[in-house]
């Protein structure tokens, strides 16, 4: 006697997605695949590896300043040769520049946000706040360096006396990182340029810009009270 098997329905093929409402008891609905809308969405998921390669990164710099901190509190402490060294007034200025820079950085972040969703107040490509964040970015690196030309004009190099080298020395590596920030803004615009720019991308940026300004102000306030 034969014995009539009946096909079980297909399920939605991953990517799909169900339109209308699960729950209206009318035995199943519409499929329908991912359509060119539904692509931004892609990317509003940030990638594990990408969270993670960055907060690795920036703990293994806040590590390094504590040990350059630590290194010049013992110095400092040992030392009969430690003079009083007046900070460069434009150092004031240059922290005003880097956190407006984090300002303009979080606008852009918004605005592109908007503009991935397709929101319809994003009419536009939101390139003019990251170009703003870069220019600042720039001026606050020709800022530490003019406050290294002033310490000179002054007398004081590298090797005038440790607080005068310690300064050289934290100011540099903080505008070598800022630097390398500013390279990594570029390749943002890039990506943005060519519409492969990922949410994660964005955000990983983000967290190393202001983790920057979070820095140098930090280090402003070390140089300030023991140089």
């Amino acid at each position: 006697m034969a014995t009539t098997v009946q096909e079980q329905p297909k399920r939605a093929a991953s990517g799909e997605r169900r339109l209308g409402s699960s729950n209206t008891g009318n035995g199943g609905g519409r499929y329908a695949g991912p359509t060119e809308r539904n692509l931004p969405g892609v990317q509003e998921f940030s990638p594990a590896p990408s969270k993670t390669g960055i907060w690795v990164l920036l703990a293994g710099i806040a590590m390094m300043f504590a040990a350059f901190t630590s290194a010049l509190v013992v110095r400092q402490g040992a030392a009969m040769d430690w003079e009083h060294l007046a900070l460069p007034p434009i150092l004031f200025l240059n922290t005003l520049i880097l956190l407006a820079s984090s300002v303009t950085l979080e606008l852009a972040r918004r605005r592109i946000a908007l503009f991935m969703g397709r929101q319809e107040t994003a009419d536009e490509r939101p390139l003019l706040w990251l170009y703003v964040t870069l220019s600042l970015g720039l001026i606050f690196v020709a800022g530490q360096y003019a406050a290294w030309l002033e310490l000179r004009s002054e007398g004081y190099y590298l090797a005038t006396n440790p607080n005068s080298s310690f300064f050289y020395l934290l100011t540099a590596i903080h505008a070598i990182h800022v630097l390398g920030g500013l390279t990594g803004l570029s390749r943002v615009i890039l990506k943005l340029n060519r519409m492969t720019l990922r949410r994660s991308t964005l955000e990983s940026f983000s967290y190393y810009w202001h983790f920057m300004a979070v820095l140098w102000v930090y280090l402003l306030w070390l140089l300030w009270i023991r140089l």
